[in-house]
C-alpha cells in the first residue's frame, strides 16, 4: 500500500470478546499489505458525523495484511463506540487513518504490564514482542468481572505471568507489590484513577520507568498567565498569526489557512505535535512525559499555549 494519510478499508471480521467490547479486523479490499506498525501503535478511525476516535491496534505487528482494534462500548460517551457497535458490520468500508505511535515499547531489563480494562489493548502486542524476545515480564489485568476482561482466555496461555484481578473477586491490583523497587520498565494503560495511581507510585519507586497511554486528557494544572493572547511565527511559511484568549493554537493556524494535521483536538493522540524553535511553551497534552516538557522542542497545537509572547514553529 503506497503511503498517504488516510485509506479505505474493509471490515472483515467482527468479534464479541465480551458483552461490552468488540474487535473488528480491517483489510484492503486488495489484499495488498498494510503498513508496518510497532507495539503501542494506534489508529485514527473517521467516522459518519465529522468524528475521528483512536483505537490501538492489538493484533500481531508481523501480519502486514490485516489490522485489529477493539472497542469498548461506552453508553455515555460522545456516540463513536455506539455507532461501531450498532452499526459496523463485515460488510462495512472504514475510512482509516495510518498508524502513530506515542506508547513505543523500549528496550529494558523486564517489563511489568499493567491494564485496567479496554487498556488491555496496546498492551498485547507488547506481551507478544516481550515474550518472542525471552525478557522477563508479567502482567498485571484488572477489571470489574472475570467475564467482562476482554482478551484474558488469549492470555491464559502465558500461564502465571499474567494475574487477573477482577474486581467484584480480588479488589484492586496491589500496585505497591507490582511495581516492587527493581528496574522494570511498567506499561500501564487504563482508566484515569489507575493511571495516577501508577504515577504516584512510580514517584515513590524512584527507579525503573513508568510508561503511560490515556485514552482521555489528564487533569493539567495549566499557567492561568498563558490564557492571554500571543503571536506564532511559522518560519518557513514567514508569517505570524496571532492567537487570540481562548483560542488554540490550531484553531488560529486553521482559521489562517495553514493545513496542519489534526485529529483528537483534547492532546491526547499527537497528531498535531509541532517542533518548537523558540519561545516558552505552557504543556497541556497527555502524551509528552516531564523530561519532554522540561525540554520544550515539540508541543501538541491543540491544547498547549505560550508563557512567552511569541512562539516560532518549525511550519
Amino acid at each position: 500500500m503506497s503511503p498517504r494519510s488516510e485509506t479505505d478499508l474493509h471490515v472483515v471480521r467482527v468479534v464479541a470478546e465480551t458483552d461490552e467490547v468488540r474487535s473488528f479486523v480491517l483489510a484492503a479490499e486488495s489484499g495488498e499489505e498494510l503498513p508496518q506498525w510497532g507495539p503501542g501503535a494506534h489508529i485514527d478511525l473517521h467516522l459518519p458525523g465529522g468524528r475521528t476516535r483512536q483505537y490501538s491496534l492489538c493484533g500481531d505487528p508481523g501480519d502486514r495484511r490485516q489490522w485489529r482494534i477493539a472497542v469498548l462500548r461506552e453508553p455515555a460517551g460522545r456516540g463513536g463506540s455506539r455507532y461501531l457497535h450498532d452499526e459496523v458490520t463485515t460488510a462495512s468500508r472504514l475510512r482509516v487513518g495510518m498508524p502513530r505511535n506515542n506508547f513505543p515499547l523500549i528496550d529494558a531489563p523486564r517489563y511489568r504490564f499493567v491494564a485496567g480494562g479496554i487498556g488491555i489493548t496496546p498492551l498485547l502486542p507488547m506481551i507478544a514482542a516481550v515474550a518472542a524476545a525471552g525478557a522477563p515480564w508479567t502482567l498485571h489485568y484488572g477489571g470489574r468481572t472475570r467475564a467482562g476482561m476482554a482478551f484474558a482466555d488469549e492470555l491464559t496461555g502465558h500461564g502465571d505471568r499474567v494475574r487477573l484481578y477482577p474486581q467484584d473477586r480480588c479488589g484492586l491490583i496491589p500496585l505497591p507489590e507490582v511495581f516492587g523497587s527493581d528496574d522494570a520498565a511498567i506499561y500501564c494503560c487504563g482508566p484515569e484513577p489507575l493511571l495516577q495511581a501508577a504515577e504516584r507510585q512510580q514517584r515513590a519507586r524512584g527507579t525503573g520507568s513508568l510508561h503511560l497511554e490515556r485514552f482521555q486528557p489528564a487533569d493539567v494544572v495549566a499557567d492561568p498567565a498563558a490564557n492571554g493572547a500571543f503571536e506564532v511565527e511559522l518560519r518557513y511559511a514567514g508569517t505570524v498569526v496571532q492567537v487570540a484568549a481562548g483560542q488554540s493554537v490550531l484553531s488560529a493556524l486553521q482559521r489562517a489557512g495553514v493545513d496542519v494535521p489534526s485529529s483528537c483536538e483534547e492532546g491526547t493522540c499527537g497528531s498535531c505535535e509541532t517542533t518548537v524553535l523558540d519561545g516558552e511553551v505552557d504543556h497541556r497534552d497527555s502524551v509528552l512525559n516531564d523530561e519532554e516538557r522540561a525540554a520544550g522542542h515539540t508541543m501538541m497545537l491543540c491544547v498547549s499555549r505560550a508563557r512567552s509572547p511569541r512562539l516560532v514553529l518549525d511550519l
